[in-house]
């Protein structure tokens, strides 16, 4: 017996891993070299590649396909119909898997319905992408991005509300929400620890 749900329209392939309290969802495919960790949420029409780790309590939307050499830290959301990639400049009449790059998204990132996220980049921890948003380079920690291409708009707390800074120079605010302490120093914005 099985430590999570699976729908029984479900398909997981011999050899994955899934940790307990897991759910896999309705025409969801998981391939057999899947790593998967504890609290995951798989929705409907979900694909998961061989060589893909995806972290204790990820959230992945329904119509997300997570291809080989993609990997989530904890806490990762995926929203509704996202995309990732793994070959940068695909044809469908040349073989390239020896060409895959991988994808990092760190913990507690947030990614947009509809949003892109072309391989080979860092997506950093609680950053946050909008919907719809291409990104094709690395995304610091905190970062609010939107647009295509993506660009930086500003700065997210680990709550997920808007933080009042300007994207560069030095500044502390307060999360709106939880009051925690954000310290931005040299363009680049880390939670204070207390």
């Amino acid at each position: 017996m099985t430590e999570y749900y699976k729908h029984e329209s479900a398909i997981v392939d011999d050899g994955a891993l899934i940790g307990s309290d897991s759910r896999v969802w309705h025409f969801t495919h998981v391939c057999g070299g899947a790593k998967i960790g504890s609290g995951v949420s798989l929705g409907q029409n979900v694909f998961v590649g061989n060589k893909v780790t995806i972290g204790d309590k990820c959230k992945i939307q329904n119509n997300v396909s997570v291809y080989d050499n993609v990997h989530l830290e904890a806490e990762v959301f995926c929203g509704p119909s996202m995309v990732f990639t793994n070959v940068y400049n695909p044809r469908s009449g040349i073989e390239r898997k020896s060409e895959y790059r991988n994808t990092l998204v760190k913990r507690g990132a947030t990614l947009g319905a509809n949003c892109t996220i072309v391989c080979g980049v860092t997506v950093g921890e609680y950053s946050f992408i909008g919907a719809g948003a291409v990104v094709n380079a690395d995304v610091k920690p905190y970062a609010l991005m939107v647009g295509v291409p993506a660009k930086q708009i500003g700065w997210m707390s680990e709550y997920g509300e808007q933080l009042d800074l300007s994207l560069t120079g030095d500044a502390t605010v307060n999360c709106p929400h939880t009051n925690a302490t954000y310290q931005l120093i040299d363009s680049v914005l880390s939670k204070v620890e207390s």
